[in-house]
């Protein structure tokens, strides 16, 4: 837990795919704690890739889905890690090929943990 530091992900987050899909959470955060009315994020929800234009080759290999590593931080909702726009991630195609971490592109407030 030691230096872990970051800002907390809520469901107004905006994340994109390396490639410029739309990451959303498949499962709504749901939680009690709240910044400024909406839902902290977690490793607990699912999260979805949509609008990928990646191609390989000439063939669509879009990102579908993101895996977040969100252990480490010791900061927990309902028992499941808080997202940071600095927890690990990646984003990953319908055959679960790793195709880079994706792009918080805003966050809220900042949380440090010493």
């Amino acid at each position: 837990m030691s230096g872990t530091s970051g800002s907390l992900l809520d469901a107004n987050a905006v994340i994109g795919c390396p490639h410029g899909g739309r990451v959303t959470a498949a499962s709504s955060p749901s939680g009690g704690v709240r910044i400024a009315g909406a839902a902290v994020a977690t490793a607990a929800h699912s999260y979805v890739v949509t609008g990928c234009p990646h191609t390989v080759n000439g063939v669509p290999t879009p990102c579908v889905t993101v895996r977040w590593t969100a252990g480490g931080t010791g900061i927990t909702v309902d028992g499941a890690p808080v997202l940071l726009d600095t927890s690990a991630a990646q984003c990953l195609t319908a055959a679960f090929v790793p195709q880079g971490p994706p792009v918080v592109q805003t966050a809220q407030r900042k949380v440090t943990v010493r």
